[in-house]
């Protein structure tokens, strides 16, 4: 279903050359170039603000539509040393790129709180491809995990984190990586970052509470240790579980947290 979405959705326009598939949103801006997917080329125009490192490389760049954002798509895991940013080429509508460019689009058809996409490539090498996925970026944004390590989250916050992922999990977004970094508050508003290998499906307490505990997992390596409130954890999370039950028809079971 979601490889068709880059073929029905009006708002995108695929283009091939060279052994480079290009799908951007045509309604967002005019043309894309492959050089776009190159930070060297930004760089060489003194727009390439910063980047990133860690599992994906991340640009942050002033562009023709504004800030952008981006990513290149590397492997995580223990595959990371060997194939780096490889993929096995399954043809450019399968590619991890293209496929999180159409999610995105129908999440935010859903009003779903996402960065828009702007454009996605997909490159391919003999047996293997690589991707990259240009969005638009969320000014001033703050990662959960920034907040947490400068305690800055307070019972609110919580609750909003909490009824932004009963929004996400009511629609069937089962989110692949959700951890403290994907989670960004812009806007006055939180919002979810990160959908490579993301997918719609059925909503289904099995899924959704295996995404809630990668996520409780992912707070406990970057919260301040809580030796002044031992419970300090467990109070906060059940915050968030109160306010994802009150906004969520899923039957959830409580996520524990192991001392």
């Amino acid at each position: 279903m979601l490889a068709d979405m880059v073929k029905t959705t009006a708002r995108s326009t695929r283009r091939d050359s060279d052994g480079q598939a290009i799908v951007f949103d045509a309604t967002a801006i005019p043309q894309v170039t492959p050089q776009w997917f190159e930070p060297s080329f930004w760089q060489a125009q003194s727009r390439l603000r910063a980047r990133t490192g860690g599992r994906g490389t991340v640009g942050f760049i002033d562009g023709p539509a504004g800030p952008m954002v981006l990513r290149h798509f590397r492997r995580g895991g223990a595959l990371a040393p060997i194939r780096g940013d490889r993929y096995l080429w399954l043809g450019a509508q399968r590619s991890r790129s293209f496929r999180e460019f159409a999610l995105l689009q129908r999440l935010r058809a859903m009003d779903l709180p996402v960065p828009e996409p702007l454009a996605a490539r997909c490159v391919r090498h003999g047996v293997w491809a690589r991707a990259d996925l240009l969005s638009v970026e969320l000014p001033g944004a703050e990662t959960l995990a920034e907040m947490l390590a400068a305690g800055r989250v307070g019972e609110d916050d919580w609750r909003h984190v909490g009824s932004m992922l009963a929004r996400f999990h009511a629609a069937g977004v089962d989110h692949a990586d959700l951890n403290a970094h994907n989670i960004v508050l812009a806007h006055g508003g939180w919002n979810l970052l990160d959908f490579d290998r993301g997918r719609l499906r059925k909503p289904a307490a099995r899924w959704q509470r295996r995404n809630l505990s990668r996520l409780l997992r992912s707070i406990r390596k970057v919260a301040p240790p809580p030796a002044a409130a031992p419970d300090w954890l467990m109070r906060q999370w059940q915050v968030l579980l109160d306010a994802y039950r009150r906004d969520t028809d899923a039957s959830m079971g409580m996520v524990e947290v192991r001392r």
